[in-house]
């Protein structure tokens, strides 16, 4: 899964990045987002099954559903 600031949510480690890669010359970079990445190897019977109790993870742990958000990719065993 993938987990980022929503818009409009301050995101100083995004910003240090596009201060930092402007600084070194890429001035064609926009605005940085930083996110986090996280793996899970899931026992479930369904690809659905999966994408319903990682999301229930993520609304319950992984993610702060203030001011964040998730997106899940599901991968077949």
């Amino acid at each position: 899964m993938y987990i980022t600031p929503k818009r409009g949510v301050l995101d100083p480690q995004g910003r240090a990045i596009e201060h930092s890669l402007k600084s070194l010359g890429f001035h064609n970079v926009g605005q940085v987002r930083m996110g986090k990445y996280i793996e899970l190897d899931v026992a479930a019977q369904s690809a659905e099954e999966a994408a319903g109790e990682v999301g229930r993870m993520c609304e319950q742990l992984l993610a702060n559903s203030v001011i964040e958000d998730y997106r899940l990719e599901v991968e077949g065993a």
